[in-house]
């Protein structure tokens, strides 16, 4: 009897010890079909109170080619694999062909995160090294004189046009980033204005038209040759090396406060093997405050403030969306493993 009961309190260690460690949330279906507008943030944050634990928990269907791509319509099931729970994915669409499967094609994967927050940062802004937007040709003058132009506008610029390049991203110096611990500077924003094309040149003065803008071109704006980049949207929540630290260094669209799908600048970049999809969580300082019994003054421990997904990097810094806030973000926040 007793050999039967210390068994028994075994099993029930083991899975209580599972249930405290398992990243799942409860009360989650079996199956959930996936829907247009959902993201895999969505998707993992929904199953897994620990959304970073996805490719831990996602168990790769070989019958299905790049299954690592989610679709609407997909069905994400919950299966178990040596009593151990997995995510995995049955195509909604699939027209089976014995003994093969074809996959229909004709339809857009989900995205990682709401791409509409991010696609500016994503297809346009740059972050440049310090001297590359002085050394690039720059805005000299609308037509007719004109100090501001626009999509539709041609207007001339001056510079080295010798590299037969025929498209160009329009963009302004944004300010430097810099590390406000060491005073690194990582590098200098390269605000997106718009894009335009290399009509004619005429020594070192090119006439260019504005096929786009996102606000009025005006003099001194430089040109970079366009940087075609396609937005990826295969990569999964994970987590950054252990031990990873970091502070934010700033809250985009030049205001003091950052809150749900705003993006932000951080201090870490590929040099500190951070990349896109991981998530890391915000904390801000602890206040403080006046002991009343000890006496003196004692800081309160860091508060957790919300999470984000870094999204973009470059080697020393990156930028990352806020997908989850409690409280407002501020520069000098810092972000460390979730």
């Amino acid at each position: 009897m007793k050999k039967v009961l210390l068994a028994l309190l075994g099993i029930w260690m083991v899975i209580a010890a599972f249930a405290a460690e398992s990243p799942f949330n409860d009360d989650i279906p079996d199956k959930y079909v996936v829907k247009k507008g959902d993201t895999l943030w969505d998707i993992s944050a929904f199953f897994l109170s620990k959304p970073w634990l996805w490719p831990e928990i996602w168990h790769v269907n070989p019958q299905i080619r790049n299954p690592h791509l989610i679709y609407p319509g997909d069905v994400i099931s919950l299966i178990y694999i040596d009593g151990k729970p997995y995510l995995t994915v049955n195509r909604g669409r699939d027209l089976k062909l014995s003994p093969q499967i074809k996959e229909i094609t004709d339809r857009q994967p989900i995205p990682p995160i709401p791409l509409d927050a991010i696609d500016s940062f994503l297809s346009r802004s740059r972050v440049v090294d310090p001297g590359v937007l002085e050394a690039a040709p720059y805005v000299l003058a609308g037509e007719d004189k004109h100090l501001l132009s626009g999509i539709g506008d041609n207007f001339y610029a001056r510079g080295d046009f010798s590299d037969q390049i025929n498209f160009f991203g329009i963009y302004r110096d944004g300010g430097p980033y810099v590390d406000p611990v060491t005073n690194e500077l990582l590098g200098i924003r390269a605000k997106d204005i718009g894009s335009a094309k290399l009509k004619f040149i005429n020594d070192d003065i090119g006439t260019l038209g504005a096929t786009r803008s996102t606000e009025e071109i005006r003099v001194n704006d430089r040109l970079l040759p366009d940087e075609e980049r396609k937005i990826n949207s295969t990569f999964h929540p994970s987590q950054p090396p252990e031990g990873t630290e970091g502070l934010i260094i700033a809250v985009e669209g030049g205001v003091n406060n950052g809150g749900f799908l705003d993006v932000v600048a951080l201090n870490l970049g590929d040099r500190n093997s951070v990349e896109a999809g991981d998530l890391m969580a915000i904390y801000k300082k602890g206040e403080v405050v006046k002991d009343r019994v000890a006496g003196g003054m004692v800081t309160l421990p860091p508060e957790r403030a919300g999470l984000l997904m870094i999204f973009r990097t470059f080697e020393k810094m990156s930028y990352g969306l806020i997908l989850q806030s409690n409280r407002p973000t501020t520069v000098n926040d810092s972000v460390k493993n979730p």
